[in-house]
Formats: structure tokens, sequence, C-alpha cells
């Protein structure tokens, strides 16, 4: 998470980790099938904590949506980082690099799209939220909005980004 994927070489996670090559070489073929091992493992904890958030979440739909967000603008507003997601650490950096990882991304990332385009179909049929369009639509445009706020916020060191995009997200699934 500090260092990126090509920053820290094998040779010093191993001894980081306190795991001995072989060991190492009996799990994983490569340094990148252990980066698409680590990202299956980050999405599919991800994807149960917001599926665990949209299921027994306060409020409404729309409000555990807007959580969702705030949740994050309030860690970075804390922390002064964006700590704790591999896409926004990652994807730059490795899309080019590595097929299966780029793969494995966009499968963990369509599968929590997935789960934002139920919670706005929910939300809808308790109209608690409007939103123009299809549901899987606005949810690729929240994630994509998110995951921009979130590099833009990295980059400029700023909670702005996200306070524009939580606002955008406001007006994008409106209050009926």
């Amino acid at each position: 998470m500090h260092r990126g994927f090509t920053g820290m070489g094998l040779s010093e996670l191993l001894k980081t980790a306190e795991v001995p090559k072989g060991s190492f070489y009996h799990y994983f073929r490569s340094k990148e099938a252990f980066g698409v091992a680590l990202l299956e493992r980050h999405y599919a904890g991800y994807h149960q904590r917001l599926i665990t958030h949209f299921a027994s979440g306060a409020g409404n739909y729309r409000d555990r949506l807007l959580a969702y967000y705030q949740e994050t603008l309030n860690q970075f507003c804390q922390q002064g980082i964006i700590s704790g997601c591999l896409t926004v650490k990652l994807s730059a950096e490795v899309c080019d690099l590595s097929e299966d990882m780029r793969t494995a991304m966009d499968k963990g990332a369509s599968r929590i799209i997935v789960l934002l385009s139920d919670a706005l179909e929910k939300g809808r049929a308790e109209r608690s939220l409007t939103f123009s369009g299809e549901a899987l639509t606005q949810a690729q445009v929240l994630y994509s909005l998110w995951l921009g706020a979130n590099l833009q916020a990295k980059i400029s060191r700023s909670a702005l980004p996200l306070e524009s995009a939580l606002a955008h997200a406001k007006t994008i699934i409106a209050t009926p």
C-alpha cells in the first residue's frame, strides 16, 4: 500500500513477510500471480463489506449509498491519505504492466458496480431516491466519479475532490 507493486521487489517483500522464497514459489508462480491473488482477496473483502453495509446499514438505501462515500471522505479527513484501496493505489501502475492483474481489477470493480446498481434499484423501489436512466449505468458513473475523486485527492492531498464528488453524487441520486 505504501510503495506500490513495482516499488517493492520480491526479495524485500519476502524478507518483510518473513517467508522463505521456496515457500512463496510453492503457492505462487511469480510476483504477478501473487499480485492477482492479493487483488482477488482485496476485492472479496471489499465486496463483502459492501454487501453488509447495504444490507444492514443505517437509514434507507439513499442514506446507505451516501454513507459509503462519506466514510471514505471522513477517513481521508482524519488520516490525510487514501488508505486501504488497492484500486486507487495500483490501477495506473499495473494496468499496462500485467494483463492478469488488470483483469483481476476489472473483475473486482465490476462486482462492486453491480452491488451499487443493486442498491440503486432497491432505493428506487423503496422510493428513497431517484435517478435518470438505468441503474447499472448510474452505478458505473458513481463508481468512476468516486474513483476519479480518490485519485485526485491523492494527487492534491486535499479533501476537496471527495467533497465535490459527494455533492455531485447527492444530485445524481436525488430524493424524490
